[in-house]
C-alpha cells in the first residue's frame, strides 16, 4: 500500500486537546467532515486530513456540517471511539455554538422544542429541542425592508438533541434566520455581510465537554476559537467605546 503523504501545514487540522485514544480538533468552515452523498465531487474531506495528519486510523464520534466551523471530537480506536459514542447518545455530551441571527430575540434565554425530519429521504419527524441564550445585539447600517438599519444579535445555542442541521432550522422556525445559510437563511442578509466581507456561515462549535472515556468521573472541556473571519462578525457585537 502507498505511503500516505504528510499534511502541509495548511492541511492539518489545528489540534484543541490531545491523549491516546482521542482528540479535539478545531475544523475550519467549508471543509467536509467525511465523504457521503451530500459531497458532490468532493475530493478533500477532514476525516482523510486526519489519518494523514495524526499517521494512524481515526474514528469520527459525532459530525459537524460542511459550513460549521469547531469542536470535532474523534478517536483513534474502536473501544473508545464505542464509549465516547455511548456518552454522546446517552446525552453526557454537551456542545455549545455561536451563532449570528438576523433580528432580536425577545427574551434573554429561551428554548425551541420543535420535531425535525432526517433530511433527504428522510421524512420521519422527530423530536428536537434546542436552548439559545442571547449574548449581545447590534444594529449595522444595512437598509433592509424599509428600515435603514438592521439587526442581528449574537446567541449560544445548546442543542439538546442531533437532528439534521438543527441549530440552523430552528432560527429559520423563530424567523432569526442564521447569516449565511445559504440554505435555510434569508438572502439578503447572507448578501449584505458578503459586501462586509464575510462569506461564511455564522455557526461556529465553540465548546464541548463529555466524560473521559477512561475516567468518566472527569469531564473533558474544549474550546475552539473562532477563525478571523467569524472573529470580524463578532466585533460588530463589541461594546462601543466612548469618544
Amino acid at each position: 500500500m502507498a505511503a500516505v503523504a504528510a499534511p502541509t501545514e495548511a492541511a492539518a487540522l489545528p489540534v484543541l486537546h490531545l491523549e491516546g485514544g482521542f482528540a479535539v480538533v478545531n475544523k475550519p468552515a467549508r471543509l467536509m467532515v467525511h465523504d457521503s452523498k451530500l459531497a458532490r465531487g468532493e475530493d478533500d474531506f477532514a476525516a482523510d486530513r486526519l489519518r494523514a495528519q495524526f499517521g494512524r486510523p481515526i474514528h469520527l464520534v459525532h459530525r459537524l456540517d460542511r459550513a460549521t466551523s469547531g469542536c470535532l471530537l474523534l478517536a483513534f480506536d474502536r473501544e473508545t471511539a464505542s464509549t465516547l459514542g455511548k456518552s454522546l447518545m446517552a446525552g453526557e455530551v454537551d456542545k455549545a455554538y455561536l451563532a449570528i441571527c438576523r433580528g432580536w430575540p425577545a427574551e434573554a434565554a429561551f428554548t425551541v422544542d420543535h420535531p425535525l425530519d432526517g433530511g433527504p429521504g428522510k421524512p420521519q419527524k422527530k423530536p428536537a429541542v434546542t436552548r439559545f441564550e442571547r449574548l449581545a445585539t447590534a444594529e449595522l447600517p444595512i437598509p433592509s425592508a424599509g428600515f435603514e438599519t438592521s439587526r442581528y444579535a449574537l446567541l449560544r445555542a445548546w442543542p439538546q438533541t442531533g437532528r439534521f442541521r438543527q441549530i440552523r432550522r430552528h432560527l429559520k422556525h423563530l424567523s432569526h434566520h442564521l447569516v449565511g445559510d445559504t440554505s435555510h437563511g434569508d438572502g439578503r442578509h447572507n448578501r449584505s455581510f458578503r459586501m462586509l466581507g464575510i462569506h461564511r456561515m455564522l455557526l461556529h462549535a465553540e465548546q464541548l465537554a463529555f466524560p473521559h472515556p477512561q475516567d468518566p468521573a472527569r469531564r473533558v472541556h474544549v474550546t475552539a476559537p473562532p477563525d478571523a473571519e467569524f472573529a470580524r462578525a463578532l466585533a460588530f457585537f463589541a461594546p462601543k467605546q466612548d469618544a
